[in-house]
């Protein structure tokens, strides 16, 4: 449903199919490493609790015509596009303008987000630059800062968020009601002492038997010795109860007894 309204809410019919999300992940300081970014995670996890998955997650730079381009390319792609950093007070905190101009919008001042701003700062903290967070696209929503007030926004399907964490999660809390969902995506772990390249074929025909899931290996070394977390997603929890059976007995027959998860 690209372009979907943030006010509705996951109905019957919603509920059968699946809702996808993009993340960017906007900044240098994440592509240096100066940064470690806690957001995908966070988001991810989160959607995926309303029945949303995230499909895709891009880092890119403080570039104008990069955050353009990735904007309108993952906007026109999946139902939801989130976006993180870049809409500070700095030189550099340029998403706001980028995003105004990814849907062809006038960048403004926003009488609300002023407002708010006017309120949260003493008259002698009231820098340009500061106020400079309350300048929005054209027609934007904004989207509360219960934290320190600066708001995010909304242009359709695109929401645009603060690139601090706490911040980030104050703000999602606030709004997630309003995303509508679809199915629910659960997953199943098969964890034992067997290999990656032991079970790797064994692994591709139960997938190639359940197409509508997503199977996947990690592996690991525990107390020295070698195996592997074999992950079933799906959004029909019987199928994946099913599958996940046949994949212990694959297990059982290549000499191993499964265990709980231990990555």
């Amino acid at each position: 449903m690209p372009g979907a309204e943030a006010d509705q809410t996951a109905d019957t019919d919603t509920a059968a199919t699946t809702v996808t999300a993009g993340l960017i992940v906007i900044g240098n300081e994440i592509l240096s490493g100066r940064t470690r970014d806690a957001n995908l995670q966070y988001l991810a996890e989160s959607l995926n609790g309303i029945g949303i998955r995230m499909v895709e997650a891009r880092v890119i730079p403080d570039d104008a015509t990069t955050i353009v381009d990735t904007v309108n390319q993952l906007r026109a792609r999946f139902d939801y596009v989130f976006t993180t950093g870049g809409i500070g007070p700095t030189h550099d905190d340029i998403t706001s303008a980028c995003v105004a101009r990814a849907f062809g919008r006038d960048l403004i001042r926003d009488p609300e987000a002023e407002a708010l701003l006017q309120a949260h700062y003493k008259p002698e903290d009231r820098t340009p630059a500061r106020m400079k967070m309350a300048d929005v696209p054209e027609g934007a929503t904004l989207l509360d800062n219960p934290v320190s007030r600066a708001p995010g926004f909304q242009v359709e399907n695109v929401f645009v968020l603060p690139g601090v964490p706490r911040i980030l999660q104050a703000m999602f809390e606030g709004f997630k009601h309003r995303l509508a969902g679809g199915a629910t995506v659960h997953s199943l772990t098969v964890a034992s002492f067997t290999q990656e390249g032991t079970v790797a074929a064994r692994l591709e025909a139960l997938q190639a038997e359940y197409p509508e899931m997503e199977m996947g290996s990690y592996p690991f070394i525990r107390d020295g010795r070698p195996g592997s977390s074999l992950v079933i997603r799906g959004t029909d929890r019987a199928r994946l109860e099913e599958a996940g059976e046949k994949l212990r007995r694959i297990v059982r027959d290549l000499g191993n007894e499964p265990f709980a998860d231990v990555t």
